[in-house]
């Protein structure tokens, strides 16, 4: 299976260049346009977006009126020719309005001929000579993107260049072949998933396993302290509170997306660790009930953390997936046990009525979430009868039957 990731880097771009490269976007987009007139027709039916045809009907044009290499005016056509094929998808397939593509701002496309990486910079083709531009990275790149993907696993691809209040950026397709999760393992032939519990105070997320990740009152806390500052200084009412404004927003944005980055791949991690091939959350929609006395950020961070859950496992070939969360809260999730009452679970602490077993409360639900997952497998007759819940201690299959670590493999 082929994973592809995008990161984007900043550059640090000589001055003595920003004009070849302000050229080089304006007549890249000159192609890219000059390509969409020509597919582009009033009946949806004949508009055209093969790209052998529009490089017949456009690429010595193109080539005649701009300086662009035969690599860069294929780039371009290639960008038109996507454009109009979703114009008209959305017209034909979806019935939608669609006008014809208008490519304006500042963007050029390469690919492995005209763009060469490096490890700390890039060198680009122009209209004129080639750019060298180097990477700008933060002092500490751990946990970063960059450093996640920036390496020799990962083969770097297709890239875009962008501008963007005078700074530019590059936009990277990185890609790898990953092989399923429970690939040639026979103890994980059907599926071991681990149970996921998110919350909007304490820790953020608790999974079957016992790890307890991230910490919602902190997390709560710097939105409170942001949102604060926010109402002192639209009281305030000047042009520098204003701007004041836009930029705490923008780093207190990069700041919870990046902590919620570090959450999520620690959950990812912990399915790794235990040769998970599924993670189980409860299904958003039902949470944003059960929730709906919470902030919409606290709602927006659960989505969040899911999605890049979801980006992340897809990384080992794990699936994720969601389950009905009614009473995952208040069933016992011990053994054979099951017991549900409202009454088992007081705050944090959760004591079973009927067979006395305590755990910590999130760690029940995540316990429980896991294994509604694991129930489902075995009820829609999915051929996954000895499919197990990762617990801390070891596994749980289908049929209730416990396996300690010790004994898994």
């Amino acid at each position: 299976m082929e994973v592809v990731r995008n990161i984007q880097i900043k550059l640090d771009v000589p001055e003595d260049v920003h004009s070849v490269l302000d050229e080089t976007f304006e007549q890249f987009r000159q192609a890219a346009q000059h390509v969409a007139d020509a597919g582009w027709s009033g009946d949806p039916t004949e508009i055209e977006d093969t790209k052998n045809t529009l490089h017949d009907q456009t690429y010595s044009e193109v080539r005649e009126q701009t300086s662009l290499q035969a690599s860069l005016a294929q780039s371009a056509r290639n960008l038109a020719a996507d454009a109009l094929g979703n114009c008209k998808d959305r017209i034909l397939d979806d019935g939608k309005k669609a006008s014809k593509p208008e490519f304006r701002g500042s963007v050029v496309v390469y690919n492995e001929r005209t763009i060469t990486y490096n490890d700390d910079h890039v060198t680009l083709a122009t209209v004129g000579d080639r750019v060298t531009a180097e990477f700008v990275t933060p002092d500490d790149e751990s946990g970063t993107p960059f450093a996640e993907y920036w390496t020799e696993d990962w083969e770097k691809t297709e890239a875009t260049l962008h501008k963007r209040d005078g700074t530019y950026y590059l936009h990277v397709a990185v890609e790898k072949d990953v092989e399923p999760a429970d690939s040639g393992n026979d103890s994980t032939e059907n599926g071991v998933v681990l149970g996921v519990d998110l919350n909007v105070d304490g820790s953020l997320a608790v999974t079957s396993t016992g790890a307890f990740l991230g910490n919602a009152d902190y997390l709560n806390h710097k939105r409170d302290e942001y949102e604060r500052r926010r109402g002192n200084l639209q009281q305030t009412g000047t042009r520098s509170a204003h701007l004041t404004i836009k930029s705490i927003g923008s780093r207190f944005a990069r700041w919870s997306a990046d902590y919620l980055h570090c959450v999520s791949k620690a959950i990812v991690q912990e399915a790794v660790e235990n040769d998970c091939t599924a993670i189980a959350f409860e299904n958003l929609t039902h949470i944003r009930e059960r929730i709906s006395n919470a902030s919409k950020f606290q709602q927006w961070a659960f989505r969040e953390l899911q999605r890049h859950v979801e980006y992340k496992a897809e990384e080992y070939g794990i699936d994720v997936d969601d389950v009905a969360p009614a009473y995952t809260s208040q069933r016992c999730s011990h053994g054979e046990c099951g017991f549900t009452h409202e009454d088992n679970r007081d705050g944090d602490e959760f004591e079973c009525l009927k067979c006395g077993k305590e755990l910590h409360a999130d760690y029940n639900a995540a316990r429980n979430i896991g294994w509604r997952l694991v129930q489902h497998w075995l009820k829609s007759g999915a051929g996954r009868a000895t499919s197990q819940l990762a617990l801390k201690s070891g596994t749980l299959n289908a049929n209730g039957d416990y396996t300690p670590s010790a004994l898994r493999g």
